[in-house]
């Protein structure tokens, strides 16, 4: 009878064994994935952090003459300098800024003195000052290299008729224009008289949320290890009361 009794036990608690090792498989592997992703996010993180600081330091970087650096095959964000004068039409990048609202970015031809023609972002207008002249006196200028990724299919063919653009298109622009297909950013300029305000390149608009994704990540693993113990605790304890 005792051996009977003993048989039972050892059957009991190898069905309760194998009736849980699937949850708990399950759990221990949705853990490790929720795991694994907050893990690759904190890497993320390291990556962008370093990624920024480069932008940073470029932007920030002893400017160098335009034509330098586009003869040696220019590194985004440089920090370049040119002296000569805006010419021709301006065209107008509907955009816009917080606290502010709709906003035109504007983009001009800029012939240096060495005869070169690039593109200039000048800054931004408010929608009152579209109209408003814009001096094109000789003039140096210091600004970053750019070449922003802003035009997709969903993006909007310009509107020519009331001179709209939807998106910096550089090698459009520069066709437009009949420029080098350059695009520099302006932070500053000799030329003070003007409606234009520059709005520079800087890092402040790159998202950067890796460590909250982290966090969110490895809190549902957290709760997914919670939930797996409480799912096991109740097969054994109903397994207990059979």
């Amino acid at each position: 009878m005792r051996g009977q009794s003993s048989l039972f036990l050892v059957a009991r608690g190898y069905f309760v064994t194998r009736k849980m090792i699937v949850p708990a498989l399950f759990g221990l592997l949705g853990a490790g994935i929720l795991i694994w992703l907050g893990t690759w996010q904190l890497q993320r993180m390291t990556w962008k952090n370093e990624m920024l600081a480069r932008i940073e330091a470029q932007v920030a970087g002893a400017p160098q003459p335009i034509e330098t650096v586009l003869g040696d095959n220019p590194t985004e964000f440089s920090s370049v300098f040119a002296t000569g004068e805006f010419t021709g039409p301006e065209l107008r990048v509907l955009s816009s800024i917080k606290q502010l609202g709709p906003i035109y970015r504007i983009i001009q031809a800029f012939k240096t003195t060495s005869g070169a023609r690039i593109l200039v972002d000048r800054g931004y207008v408010l929608n009152a000052d579209k109209d408003a002249p814009k001096p094109t006196s000789a003039t140096r200028i210091v600004g970053n290299y750019r070449t922003p990724q802003e035009t997709d299919s969903f993006t909007p063919a310009p509107d020519l008729a009331t001179n709209t653009w939807f998106a910096r298109d550089v090698p459009a622009m520069a066709r437009t224009l009949d420029t080098l297909p350059v695009l520099v950013i302006l932070r500053e300029t000799a030329d003070k008289a003007t409606v234009v305000r520059p709005l520079p390149v800087s890092t402040e608009g790159i998202p950067n949320n890796h460590m909250n994704y982290a966090i969110t990540w490895f809190s549902l693993a957290v709760v997914w290890l919670g939930m797996t113990v409480f799912m096991l605790w109740r097969i054994r304890r109903s397994q207990d009361k059979e």
